[in-house]
């Protein structure tokens, strides 16, 4: 291996160690919290811990883009940043899935997707329940989906216009994310700080990504009057 590629890889490996820090952090402090304010059991704490640090690090991917752009910086279709960000995001996404399935029904998952009692002519669950868990699990699709593609091999191998447009369900999973989280919490009363908590991540990135998108369209029409002008 060259000096710069092993540079390379030394870097990327210190930036991962950065981004599981922040990671653990997040962890901690969400599980901290969650025993405090109800002394929940185990495995509720890690499904709100493992919840929370996902959508912390899918923001945070989400965020890179138009940051860059706000800073008069090129943004391509990838960088390892935001890479690495969202592949974690997505790890810690799919635990969430694992151990939310945890929480009710002593482990018996498919009751959070049907009615257990039989009594209802759909059985498929389409309450407010129902819902959150079906959002919850389109979700963990579309971040499969995402963790797939996720490397230069996809990269190269379905092009970089075709793999971006690929890469945008990342919009999809952070709807479905949204849906899911407010479906689950808003009933709950003492959930009120995590709701607020959720909903300021939520306008953050909501607000950068549009302005990101403007000046992204700034940008291109310059570039197109540019090209224009030129003989």
């Amino acid at each position: 291996m060259s000096p710069e590629r092993a540079g390379y890889w030394t870097r990327r490996l210190w930036r991962n160690v950065g981004i599981l820090a922040v990671a653990l952090v997040v962890h901690l402090v969400v599980m901290g919290a969650v025993a405090s304010s109800n002394g929940r059991q185990v495995i509720y704490r890690l499904s709100m811990a493992t919840g929370y640090v996902s959508i912390v690090l899918i923001a945070w991917a989400m965020l890179i883009g138009p940051w860059r752009l706000r800073r008069g910086r090129p943004a391509p279709a990838s960088t390892d940043l935001r890479r690495d960000v969202g592949i974690w995001g997505g790890i810690f996404g799919l635990a969430h899935v694992v151990t939310g399935l945890q929480v009710h029904f002593a482990g018996k998952f498919w009751k959070y997707f049907v009615y257990p009692d039989g009594d209802h002519r759909i059985p498929l669950r389409h309450d407010l329940f129902g819902f959150a868990n079906w959002t919850g699990l389109a979700a963990a699709l579309v971040l499969v989906l995402l963790l797939a593609i996720s490397n230069d091999v996809s990269l190269r191998a379905l092009g970089t216009r075709r793999w971006k447009s690929w890469q945008r369900w990342t919009y999809w999973a952070a709807v479905l994310t949204v849906a899911h989280a407010l479906a689950y919490q808003v009933p709950t009363k003492h959930h009120g700080r995590w709701i607020a908590a959720f909903m300021l991540v939520t306008v953050v990135v909501v607000a950068m990504q549009l302005d990101g998108r403007r000046r992204y369209m700034t940008r291109a029409a310059a570039r197109s009057v540019e090209g224009g002008q030129t003989p």
